[in-house]
C-alpha cells in the first residue's frame, strides 16, 4: 500500500482526491461534537456511544454494536470474536481483512487467513469458497469464518453475489462477516434497503470516518454474545475509551445527515470519469474512478495537479480518485480542468 509523507497544511487544497478519509468535520459536526453528553464508556456509561451503538444495531437489524476507533479494528475485534486460535478464515486475496490489516488476526489471535481470488465484480465465487473449506482433518485449520467485502474497489457488489456466497459459507456451517467499510455506499449504488445486505451477514463493521465524514470511528453490529465477546478483544487491544461521546457524536451527525448525499458523491465520480475517458482507460464504481492515462500517471502529472489545487495519491501509473463530501461541484471542475491542461 503506498506510504504518504505527512503534510503541514490544507492550505491551497481545492479537491484532495486521495481517499474519502481525508474529510474534515463541518461546523454543524463540530457543534455536535461540542455538546456531545459524554461519560466513561469502559464502564458504559457515555450515553452518546451508547446511544451510537444502540440506533446503527437497530437500523441494521442486528441485536447490539460496538463503537471502535478505526476499521481495522473493528474488523480484529470482529474477527476474533467469531474465531479461536487454530481457527480460519476464508476472504479474498484483494480484500482489507487480507491485504492491509496487517495480519493482525493471524498475529494476535492465531487465526489464519486462506485468501481467494476475487472477481471483477468484488465476489468470491461460491464454488471456490465451497473447496476452500477444509477437511475435518488434524492436519488442517478449521475453517470458522467467511469474511467479505461490499464495496470492493468501489463495486457494490450485487445482492444475489454476495448470497450466492452466503449460502456456500453456510451450507459448510461457516459464520459470515462483512468488512462493511463504505457499506452505505454500496447501499446507495444497489437502490437496496440497508437491512437487505446487512441481513445477509452475522456481524457487520460500518465505518463511518470515510464517506459518512465523521473525524473518527466505527461500529460493530451483530448477535449481543459476539459483540460480548468483541468488547472484551477491544479491552485487551488498548481500544477501550473513555468519554469517547464526543467522537460518537460525530457519527450520529453523520448517520444523520451524510448517507443521503452519497448519491452526489457517484453522480461526481460519474461525471469525472466521463470526462478522464478521453484521456486513457477509466474505470468508474461508487464514489471511485480508476484512471490509466495512455501514458500513466507520471510525477510530473501528479505535480501539475498539485499546483492546481488537487491532490493525488502517489500511485503511478493507475491513479485511483476518490469523490466525497468535501468535494465540491466547483472542485470538481477543477480537477477536470487540471487534468485536461496536464495531459493535453
Amino acid at each position: 500500500m503506498t506510504q504518504y509523507a505527512p503534510t503541514q497544511s490544507t492550505a491551497g487544497i481545492i479537491a484532495d482526491l486521495r481517499s474519502d478519509t481525508v474529510t474534515t468535520p463541518d461546523a454543524d459536526m463540530r457543534a455536535a461534537m461540542a455538546d456531545a453528553e459524554v461519560g466513561d464508556d469502559v464502564y458504559g456509561e457515555d450515553a452518546t456511544v451508547n446511544r451510537l451503538e444502540a440506533e446503527l444495531a437497530e437500523r441494521l437489524g442486528k441485536e447490539a454494536g460496538l463503537f471502535l476507533t478505526s476499521g481495522t479494528q473493528s474488523n480484529l475485534v470482529g474477527m476474533l470474536a467469531h474465531c479461536q486460535r487454530g481457527d480460519e478464515i476464508i476472504t479474498g486475496r484483494g480484500y482489507h481483512i487480507y491485504k492491509y490489516e496487517a495480519a493482525g488476526a493471524s498475529v494476535l489471535g492465531g487465526v489464519a487467513l486462506d485468501p481467494l481470488d476475487v472477481a471483477a465484480d468484488g465476489a468470491l465465487e461460491p464454488d471456490a469458497i465451497a473447496a476452500a473449506v477444509k477437511d475435518d482433518d488434524s492436519h488442517h485449520a478449521i475453517t470458522r469464518l467467511l469474511g467479505l467485502e461490499n464495496t470492493h474497489n468501489g463495486h457494490a457488489v450485487p445482492l444475489a453475489r454476495c448470497q450466492q456466497a452466503v449460502d456456500a459459507a453456510r451450507a459448510a456451517d461457516l459464520s459470515v462477516h462483512l468488512d462493511g467499510a463504505r457499506f452505505f455506499n454500496a447501499v446507495e449504488a444497489l437502490g437496496c434497503a440497508e437491512t437487505d445486505l446487512s441481513g445477509i451477514f452475522d456481524t457487520v463493521s460500518i465505518c463511518l470516518s470515510k464517506g459518512l465524514g465523521a473525524p473518527v470511528g466505527s461500529v460493530l453490529v451483530g448477535p449481543r454474545d459476539l459483540i460480548a465477546r468483541a468488547r472484551r478483544w477491544r479491552k485487551m487491544l488498548g481500544g477501550g475509551t473513555r468519554q469517547s461521546g464526543i467522537l460518537a457524536a460525530a457519527s450520529l451527525h453523520a448517520l444523520k445527515h451524510n448517507v443521503d448525499r452519497l448519491t452526489e458523491d457517484r453522480q461526481r465520480a460519474a461525471r469525472l470519469g466521463q470526462a478522464l475517458s478521453a484521456y486513457g482507460d477509466v474505470t468508474q464504481a461508487t464514489n471511485m474512478v480508476f484512471f490509466t492515462p495512455r501514458n500513466g500517471i507520471t510525477p510530473q502529472i501528479i505535480s501539475r495537479l498539485a499546483t492546481s489545487g488537487v491532490r493525488l495519491s502517489g500511485a503511478l501509473g493507475t491513479t485511483r480518485l476518490v469523490l466525497h463530501k468535501d468535494v465540491t461541484d466547483a472542485g470538481l471542475e477543477a480537477v477536470i480542468s487540471g487534468f485536461e491542461q496536464a495531459l493535453a
